[in-house]
């Protein structure tokens, strides 16, 4: 597994966990690891870190991947946590730290605090809904997008089942070209499944495919690009030939899955997955991007698919064994509200109160038709690679809507060298990196210009007029600051 030169890994907490689950002391882990129980002891307490041999035991010894001692569990789990306690309700700040250590050494009290935080925020919600007549007033479940990015981040945004099946089905078919893909998947349908593709009647029609299983008729958009409308000739083929698979996915994640909307929605999010799969095989993709470099353009000529789509399934590449860059994949519309985001990083999104305007995914939409590249440092100090484009959705014509989003790419700093992207960028320069951090409510930078509210835990700018809080800053009306 590969980490950066001088990062240790601690694992004290997730090791004692499995070894109680496995009901052992640490006599007895420590003669099935090889090594003396005081350092086994010192493990367990964070004096020592892991060693690459020792970790490759452990995970033979519990059969589990050397990626679960990954500290992206607990650096998400973290961000949950540090939002929720930065809520005004909540009252004082709590230090970073004290929020690291408990998601380390003490995740269900953080995923219960998460939790409560959650409720409390939807209670609030019914209040609202209940002072404003009219309404008609219900119980709000969790929010089904939430649920279903987290039921992916479980999975390292990578659904390896799926990404065997699709395979396997990309072999069967036999073509290297979008076009003939699309020729063999409608094949496919009619042959297997008795469904037969037509050209929607409206042309105007917002839908890009609906299903009609009485009839067996498929409707495609008929402004669908060949790349376009294999893939959803492959989302068809997958809620159709591998239901199955995909209800035994969603049934292995219903404890998480609250709600019958989040269940349909993590459904269609997998009939995705297997489309992507399909169009860019495991095997073949991951070997393309290594020799293009993971430029985005190529690959889109390659395989004969849109920006978007080779995007999301670059973030995918996460099969032990043969893994690609770990990225984040976000799809954000120019009012900031993120549409899509996925993670096989530990880089997490805030929950609430937006991202952050510095984020070169907003620049994009100034360029459109161009890359955009940033190294980005977090407010912990940690630094990534960030590239971001354009994409336009919707129809011809001059009165046909459109929808442009953002797609943005990010990855660990240290994977940047493999990036076409990244030639002739100083990467490691003094100032090269952008201070960016997760959204207002729980940066805790002090000293950025762009701010839309207080620092998490720092100072209320007050007018001394009014003696009343104001945001922060509003320049020219704010004449002093005193701590709150």
């Amino acid at each position: 597994m590969a980490r950066p030169v001088g990062r240790k890994i601690y694992a004290h907490a997730k090791l004692r966990r499995l070894r109680r689950e496995h009901g052992m002391n640490q006599v007895e882990l420590a003669q099935e690891l090889g090594i003396s129980t005081s350092y086994l002891n010192q493990i367990e307490h964070s004096q020592r870190p892991l060693t690459a041999a020792v970790l490759l035991r452990i995970s033979e010894v519990f059969g589990v991947e050397p990626e679960f001692f990954s500290e992206a569990d607990e650096e998400r789990l973290g961000t949950d946590l540090r939002t929720a306690l930065a809520d005004e309700a909540c009252g004082d700040a709590v230090p970073p730290g004290a929020i690291a250590e408990v998601s380390r050494d003490h995740p269900e009290v953080a995923r219960a605090l998460v939790a409560l935080h959650r409720s409390y925020r939807e209670a609030l919600a019914r209040v609202a809904d209940l002072d404003e007549p009219g309404t008609g007033a219900g119980i709000r479940a969790a929010e089904p997008h939430d649920e279903v990015r987290d039921f992916f981040y479980a999975h390292h945004n990578h659904i390896a089942a799926l990404d065997e099946a699709a395979e396997e089905t990309a072999t069967s078919l036999a073509t290297t070209t979008a076009g003939r893909t699309a020729a063999a998947l409608a094949a496919r349908l009619a042959d297997r499944h008795g469904v037969r593709v037509v050209e929607a009647g409206h042309p105007k029609a917002a839908d890009l495919r609906r299903y009609d299983p009485a009839t067996g008729t498929l409707q495609l958009s008929p402004w669908l690009t060949d790349g376009r409308r294999a893939f959803q000739l492959a989302t068809q083929l997958a809620l159709l030939e591998h239901r199955p698979l995909i209800d035994t996915l969603v049934a292995a994640a219903e404890p998480d899955l609250t709600s019958p909307q989040s269940a349909d929605l993590a459904r269609i999010g997998l009939a995705n997955y297997f489309a992507g799969a399909l169009l860019m095989p495991y095997t073949t993709f991951h070997a393309a991007a290594g020799e293009l470099r993971y430029d985005i353009e190529l690959l889109q000529a390659r395989f004969g698919v849109g920006f978007e789509t080779v995007c999301h399934r670059l973030s995918t590449l996460q099969r032990p064994g043969r893994r690609g860059v770990p990225f984040s994949f976000l799809r954000a519309d120019r009012a900031g509200n993120i549409s899509k985001r996925q993670s096989a990083t530990d880089f997490h999104f805030s929950r609430l109160g937006g991202t952050c305007p510095l984020w070169t995914v907003y620049e994009a939409f100034s360029s459109p038709g161009r890359i955009l590249t940033q190294v980005a440092e977090m407010p912990d100090g940690k630094r990534y690679f960030w590239i971001a484009g354009t994409v336009t959705h919707g129809g011809y014509g001059h009165r046909t809507p459109r929808s442009e989003f953002a797609v943005a790419l990010g990855c660990e700093l240290r994977h940047a060298h493999r990036l076409v992207y990244a030639e002739s960028i100083a990467l490691n320069a003094p100032g090269a990196a952008a201070p960016i951090g997760l959204g207002c409510r729980i940066c805790e930078r002090r000293d950025c210009a762009q701010r839309a509210r207080p620092p998490a835990g720092g100072r209320l700018l007050v007018d001394p007029d009014r003696r009343g809080h104001v945001p922060y800053p509003v320049l020219g009306e704010v004449t002093e600051a005193v701590d709150e």
